[in-house]
Order: structure tokens, then C-alpha cells, then sequence
């Protein structure tokens, strides 16, 4: 178990990456390649959960991990939830296994939500609207929803452009307007009780996003996927005043290592008593682990 009172962070949000080579047959590898340029990633070869896990020791950080399912829209063949749960289970001192399914899968994707929550400790799920081809306000998507809620469980969401086929041929067949954090808040109005995830500064609609996150209780940020030197003013001016405890560290591993976001992070004008609300005390809390 995670000895929460002497890791140093929680990072909350992580992608779980198979062996190189298992999506060689459809694509993923290639578009996978394409997105290490794009954020200037050191490694030849996306880490497997195992050796996100052996990271994650070394730098005494808990991390949120997640596969992406997003079949249907992409025909990339999805990490199986069981299997990454499994894994992080193996290494249950460091990782917080998330899944993810497409919720356009409606009543199937309904019963595995409650059995990965039930038989795998599933503590949330990812959904990506740009790579799952959904507007999160669809109504198909509330029985997923709905589900999540009542085992209460986090549904954590990608906002903003992305880079998942940034620069390839239209964008890999990705619309970004699927993914602008207001049609989060029809999902925070209609499910008081989910605990909502916006993922990313939500460029272009940051200001949608912040003005969600304080209008609902129930909704927060993290920070993943940009380093903070690159964080507009007014995300770094939320941060600092009334959603200092609605903001979460996350780095978009393994895209963005979570030295580097941390190291980054220090370099910024957050507060001193803000810090450790944003590394780790925040998620704890989301988390029930304070």
C-alpha cells in the first residue's frame, strides 16, 4: 500500500503503455512515435507499467495510472483494463489504477465499470473526447456515469487541444471541439456527487475550465500534459487564490516526466503554502487517503 504520509507526490495522471510492438498491426506504435517529438520525450520505446512503476519508486511518487479506450473511433486496440489493474496491483506502493472505457459502448461498458471497481479496485476511470469521438455531454454516456457515481468513483476527462496526432495528416482524424471543458459542467450539474477530473491547462478554453472548476463543487484540474513554465497567468493566478485546493499535480507520463514537471513547477510564482496542496495534499483528499 501507498505510504502516503512519505511519498513526496501524487502524480494524477499517467498513460499505461504495453510492450513495444503489440500495436504494431494497427497504427499505435507510429502515432505513439509521432507524439514523443511533439513533447520532446527522451525514450525510444514507450516504459511498460512496469518500468513506469520502477520510475516512479526511484523518484518516491504515487501515480494515477490509466489506459486509453478508444477503439471504436480510432481502431487503435485498447491496454485491457484487467491487465493494468493487475499490474498495478504488483506495485500497489507507487501506482492508483484507473481504467478507461468508451462509453459508447453503453450497457457492456456499464457492467465492467462496477466489475472493475468491484474485483480490481478501480478507483477511476479516463475518458478522452477528442480520441473517443464524444461530445462528455451526450446523454448515451450517462449510464457510464451514472454507474461511476454510484460506486464512487472519479471520472477524470482530457480538455483542451491535444497532442495525440498533432501534426500528422488532419490531425489523425481527431476534432478537438470534442474536448472544450464546458460540456463538463452539464455532467457536473446532472451528477452532483461524481468527482470530476478536468485534465490539462484547457488550451484554447482555459477560462471555461477555471470558471467550471469554481463554480462546482465537485470539479478540479490537473495540471499534466504542459510544463508549468508554459502556464498562462491567469491558470497560474487561480492556482495561487480561490482553486488552491482544486488543483492537482500531473505530469502526462510518460510524455512529460514527473522530475521535469516537479523541477518546472518549482521555477513558477505559486505560493509556498500552495505548493503542497497542488503535489500532494489535494489528490489525497480526492483520493479519501486524508
Amino acid at each position: 500500500m501507498i505510504d502516503f504520509d512519505n511519498i513526496r507526490a501524487i502524480d494524477f495522471h499517467t498513460h499505461a503503455e504495453e510492450p513495444c510492438g503489440c500495436h504494431a498491426d494497427d497504427g499505435y506504435d507510429d502515432l505513439q512515435s509521432t507524439m514523443a517529438g511533439y513533447f520532446g520525450a527522451p525514450w525510444k520505446h514507450p516504459p511498460t507499467v512496469q518500468e513506469t512503476a520502477a520510475h516512479y519508486r526511484a523518484q518516491n511518487i504515487a501515480a494515477v495510472i490509466f489506459p486509453v479506450d478508444a477503439e471504436r473511433e480510432t481502431g487503435y486496440r485498447r491496454y485491457k483494463n484487467e491487465e493494468v489493474a493487475q499490474i498495478a496491483a504488483e506495485n500497489d506502493d507507487v501506482l492508483i489504477p484507473f481504467a478507461s472505457i468508451d462509453p459508447w459502448k453503453g450497457k457492456m461498458g456499464v457492467r465492467e465499470a462496477r466489475r472493475l471497481i468491484k474485483d480490481f479496485g478501480i478507483k477511476g476511470f479516463k475518458f478522452h473526447p477528442t480520441m473517443q469521438g464524444f461530445y462528455a455531454n451526450d446523454r448515451m454516456a450517462y449510464p457510464l456515469y451514472e454507474a461511476i457515481a454510484e460506486e464512487g468513483g472519479i471520472a477524470l476527462f482530457h480538455t483542451g487541444q491535444t497532442g495525440v496526432g498533432s501534426g500528422m495528416p488532419g490531425g489523425n482524424g481527431m476534432r478537438l471541439k470534442y474536448s472544450n471543458p464546458m460540456y463538463m459542467d452539464d455532467v457536473a450539474v446532472d451528477f452532483p456527487d461524481l468527482k470530476i477530473i478536468l485534465a490539462h491547462p484547457s488550451f484554447p478554453w482555459q477560462e471555461e475550465a477555471l470558471a467550471v472548476a469554481q463554480h462546482k463543487p465537485n470539479v478540479y484540474i490537473d495540471l499534466s500534459g504542459w510544463s508549468p513554465k508554459y502556464f498562462p497567468d491567469i491558470l497560474v493566478r487561480y492556482t495561487n487564490s480561490i482553486l488552491k485546493k482544486k488543483m492537482l499535480f500531473g505530469s502526462d507520463w510518460p510524455m512529460i516526466s514527473p522530475e521535469r514537471w516537479l523541477s518546472d513547477f518549482d521555477k513558477i510564482a505559486i505560493k509556498d503554502e500552495v505548493r503542497p496542496l497542488v503535489i500532494k495534499e489535494n489528490a489525497m483528499r480526492l483520493l479519501g487517503a486524508k
